[in-house]
């Protein structure tokens, strides 16, 4: 007998599910968690990301986290995004950025910067007694949408 498939389409990939049948498809997609798109997102972006070739030629992860390495020239809210983007878990503190941006060659006022960002609902602080900040989902659309984009057309 021939199996079905259903692709789903994800901001992140394709998700194929295979049955027998139509009615064990839909029972396979009802058994689906709520938000399974969004965790199965943050997991693959989290693991894969950061280290694949997405950012290859943009930022380079060094042992003191990521530096930018692009020539193009980006305005100091990319630049935080872009730190931000391949850091760990998508967050870090003010001051490792800027340190970070110092050895991507860039000066720049890092707790303004993050500050303004946070106004504009791309960075939020996950936990408000730590000196972390987190890219928001919309802070993420932004870098790759944005910034990934409008890099690697230049690069390409």
């Amino acid at each position: 007998m021939k199996r079905i498939q259903a692709r789903v389409k994800t901001p992140f990939g394709e998700v194929v599910i295979e049955a027998d049948t139509p009615k064990e498809i839909l029972d396979m997609l009802e058994s689906v968690p709520e938000n399974f798109v969004e965790k199965l997102s943050d997991f693959v972006s989290s693991r894969l990301v950061p280290s694949g070739a997405q950012l290859k030629g943009i930022v380079e992860l060094t042992t003191e986290g990521p530096v930018i390495v692009t020539r193009e020239k980006l305005t100091h809210y990319e630049d935080v995004g872009l730190v931000l983007y391949a850091s760990d878990d998508r967050k870090n503190t003010a001051s490792q950025v800027q340190k970070l941006l110092e050895s991507s060659g860039v000066k720049s006022m890092v707790p303004a910067r993050l500050n303004e960002m946070t106004k504009r609902g791309q960075v939020f602080k996950p936990d408000p007694s730590k000196p972390e900040f987190k890219l928001t989902i919309q802070g993420e659309k932004w870098v790759e949408e944005e910034i990934l984009t409008k890099l690697r057309g230049k690069m390409g």
